[in-house]
């Protein structure tokens, strides 16, 4: 599996884990209704969800992580 499909992966899992509670939250607790649900769910887990990036560098491919509550960038090993 390359590293690109990884990092695809990665960014998938990362934002469905944050934004099925979110659904579920707003769904409960605010008076929304109709899209604007799913809509509110998809703009909170696209803004706190970690984003995953491959890279080509002179070492081979690596996958870096940038995400809200981290300061920089880290590596993925």
């Amino acid at each position: 599996m390359s590293k690109k499909v990884k990092a695809f992966l990665f960014n998938f899992l990362g934002f469905v884990v944050i934004y099925m509670p979110t659904l579920y939250l707003v769904n409960i607790f605010s008076r929304l209704n109709g899209i604007w649900i799913p809509l509110t769910a998809f703009m909170v887990a696209l803004l706190l969800a970690p984003k995953f990036q491959a890279i080509k560098t002179h070492d081979g491919e690596k996958i870096y992580m940038k995400w809200l509550f981290i300061k920089g960038v880290k590596e993925i090993k």
